[in-house]
């Protein structure tokens, strides 16, 4: 006999969890179903770890300044091992708050493997519990959240193999510190994980296929990203893609063709991007429109076949956890019949780096694309005094204002505590602020957030500290 639900949820990560959760506020009768932890990639293999590991890198590192502040550090060391148990733990600790969360919005928690099959209203959902029986679930709705999981080219060796090649998975709990490490790939992931390992001193080169860093970024941050890193110890081969990849019980070779040549490393990670989780749900038997990896959907999360809707990283680009969790909102609002005006808020995009970087809105590129005019501004945290009293001076803040309307259409920002900066520029762009309402705005001294409105009265030819 099937279990009857009002909606279906299949993955718990940042999108299916807090959908799970606002579902059950709205009054809605639900189930998640999830086949391995709660919280999905991010809470477990992906933002919260890698953050908490990254802490760890910036801590460590920081001791080559401690000088400066007056601090005496002899012989400090690292702990590979307790950093790694660190973050395990972190991401532990929230797992267990998202079962906490479920169980008091007395959301069901079914644990297995989901497969879809037609039914009535929505598709029927097929779980294989970790005991082997079936549990069917049918409801008047289901959301796909199944997310994403790393890009691999098995043709050309890209992939792991437990040892030598990793994933952000691998790397995430390395039984060891590599004595040296190509990244393939320089997005986010790639970033972070160049920024964590030459921290601890790993010689670090990364391996790019396009002609800079961090492609979705303003250029002028790409660049200041990749000098910072260069300062730091890491090099870039850029314009090169890997050929092949050859592993022996000793290194980890990487053929980057004629002009390329080898690389040889200790550890090689593979930071290509992500697929979407798409496989054994019986979507091609319904008939489900794909793409590359991904559901395609249209508004509040449709797909087109009924009763079935696909949010967060299966649903395709941009892959980012709050965003993920912002569709879920939607999707489950629109499922309850919640009629709202929801404003198209800008996603903003953060790397957690050393230094960080965070953006919002357009690259200037592509404003310029658009033929609009722009006013441009620019405001650098060296001559910002809380940053000059913290000693970490390093990076600006960039903005552009479209000229006709006076409304701002892009920031962007690398350097200290920028990624906790960013949501002043978020919420900017949401509600339609003008420059003239910003440069009205008080900041508060001192403060980092000043960089942003001197950036603002730069970007309006009436900068006060430049």
């Amino acid at each position: 006999m099937a279990d009857a639900f009002d909606l279906v949820i299949v993955g718990a990560g940042p999108g299916g969890y807090v959908a799970a959760i606002r579902a059950a506020q709205l009054g809605l009768k639900t189930a998640i179903v999830e086949r391995s932890h709660l919280g999905g990639i991010c809470l477990n293999w992906g933002c919260i770890p890698t953050k908490a590991l990254l802490k760890s890198g910036e801590i460590y590192e920081a001791q080559s300044r401690l000088r400066q502040h007056g601090v005496s550090a002899d012989n400090p060391s690292f702990d590979l091992a307790r950093t790694v148990q660190r973050s395990r733990d972190a991401a532990k600790k929230l797992s267990a708050g998202v079962a906490f969360l479920m169980k008091k919005n007395k959301v069901s928690v079914v644990e297995g493997t989901a497969s879809l099959a037609e039914g009535t209203f929505a598709p029927d959902v097929h779980v294989t519990l970790k005991n082997g029986e079936v549990q069917t679930l049918t409801s008047d709705a289901v959301i796909l959240a199944t997310g994403a999981r790393p890009l691999t080219v098995p043709a050309k060796g890209l992939m792991p193999d437990g040892s030598r090649v990793w994933t952000y998975r691998e790397a995430m709990v390395p039984e060891f510190l590599p004595q040296s490490m190509a990244i393939v790939g320089s997005g986010a992931i790639g970033i972070e994980f160049a920024s964590f390992y030459r921290a601890l001193g790993t010689p670090v080169v990364v391996i790019e296929a396009q002609d800079r860093i961090l492609p979705s970024e303003d250029p002028e941050i790409s660049s200041a990203a990749q000098r910072a890193l260069e300062r730091r110890g890491a090099t870039f081969r850029l314009n090169t893609c890997v050929n092949a990849i050859n592993t022996t019980e000793n290194d980890v070779r990487l053929d980057l063709g004629d002009t390329g040549g080898d690389v040889v490393v200790d550890v090689a990670i593979l930071a290509l991007g992500v697929t979407g989780n798409v496989e054994h749900l019986g979507l091609e038997a319904l008939g489900v429109t794909m793409e590359r990896g991904h559901v395609i959907t249209g508004e509040n999360g449709m797909t087109n076949v009924d009763g079935l809707y696909a949010i967060g990283d299966v649903a395709g680009p941009p892959w980012l956890a709050h965003k993920a969790s912002h569709d879920g909102i939607r999707c489950v609002e629109y499922i309850a019949g919640v009629r709202r005006t929801a404003r198209e808020s800008p996603i903003p995009r953060c790397v957690y780096s050393e230094p960080q970087i965070a953006s919002v809105g357009l690259t200037e590129p592509q404003a310029r694309a658009t033929a609009r005019e722009l006013r441009v501004g620019r405001y650098a945290f060296r001559n910002n005094g809380k940053a000059i009293a913290a000693g970490d001076t390093d990076g600006f803040v960039k903005v552009l204002f479209d000229t006709d309307s006076d409304r701002l259409i892009g920031a962007h920002l690398i350097g200290p505590e920028v990624t906790e900066l960013v949501q002043g520029f978020v919420i900017a762009m949401t509600v339609g602020a003008t420059g003239a309402d910003l440069i009205d705005c008080i900041f508060p001294h001192p403060t980092l957030s000043e960089v942003m409105h001197e950036a603002i009265l730069a970007a309006h030819g009436v900068p006060l500290h430049m």
